[in-house]
């Protein structure tokens, strides 16, 4: 079934080719620090990208799950997170999602309302274990129509994450989300890393949310990324619901590039 889309959805598609022309066409230069994403799992990481510097993570999703109107499949070709940072500790975020629904009888296909935000990092003491984070996103109602919210929404997360040792660390996020209706929902994830390489990491982490403050909805996943480099990144990781019937995997990479030159002495 073919979905007519609104003139809002045309500007929206506009608005963001302009941004990520802007973001791809700033001056970067060589970084030294390894990349840290916040993908393939659900926990935000506490840490921005340095100052000037450009991050690009990319996959896709495939997600199936039943529901009362049976089986629905989504597809996420790309699902795509721009960060670039633009003072220490503080990072602008861009995400955009071109998403297939494939439902019983019908088909969705088009953009999710995109999201503009900021990660701001509030404790990252030196030589301390333990870093503190907060995330806030806007949705903007520019989706494909059945895609979109029809309203501005925000998406904000509290972001923890404690090294416990060289090779093990841990990281949890609490939020609130609102997207015009309802009281909101209330989401949660803690996730358990650990390096089994310089180059290789697997997690395990359980998830959550509890729509309107009411019935809860859990799942876990698993993952495994591989450093190509220090600043290139590549993504597996499959989860499941463990109180309602969904699966999904999902396969990313990540980029990471420049940052501002240090002042002469």
């Amino acid at each position: 079934m073919k979905m007519m889309k609104r003139p809002l959805t045309q500007f929206g598609y506009a608005c963001l080719s302009m941004t990520m022309t802007i973001l791809a066409s700033l001056p970067f230069n060589a970084t030294s620090q390894s990349i840290i994403t916040d993908r393939p799992d659900r926990t935000e990481s506490s840490a921005s990208v340095p100052k000037g510097a450009l991050q690009i993570e990319s996959g896709m999703l495939i997600g199936f799950e039943e529901g009362q109107n049976g089986r629905r499949t989504r597809i996420e070709a790309p699902a795509t997170l721009f960060r670039l940072g633009i003072v220490k500790g503080l990072e602008i975020r861009v995400v955009n999602r071109l998403t297939t629904i494939q439902y019983t009888e019908r088909q969705i296909q088009g953009i999710n309302d995109p999201e503009l935000g900021v990660k701001l990092e509030l404790w990252k003491p030196e030589n301390r274990s333990t870093q503190i984070a907060f995330l806030s996103h806007v949705t903007i109602p520019l989706g494909t129509e059945d895609l979109t919210n029809n309203s501005y929404g925000t998406i904000n997360k509290l972001a923890i994450t404690h090294a416990i040792s060289d090779r093990f660390d841990i990281g949890g996020n609490v939020g609130y989300d609102y997207f015009g209706e309802g009281v909101g929902i209330f989401t949660y994830s803690l996730a358990l890393g650990h390096a089994v390489t310089d180059k290789m990491s697997i997690y395990i982490e359980p998830f959550g949310e509890v729509p309107e403050f009411e019935t809860s909805r859990s799942g876990v996943n698993a993952g495994v990324t591989y450093l190509i480099s220090d600043h290139l990144q590549v993504d597996f990781a499959f989860g499941t619901g463990t109180d309602h019937q969904m699966n999904y995997l999902t396969l990313g990479i990540s980029w990471l590039t420049g940052q501002n030159e240090k002042s002469p002495e």
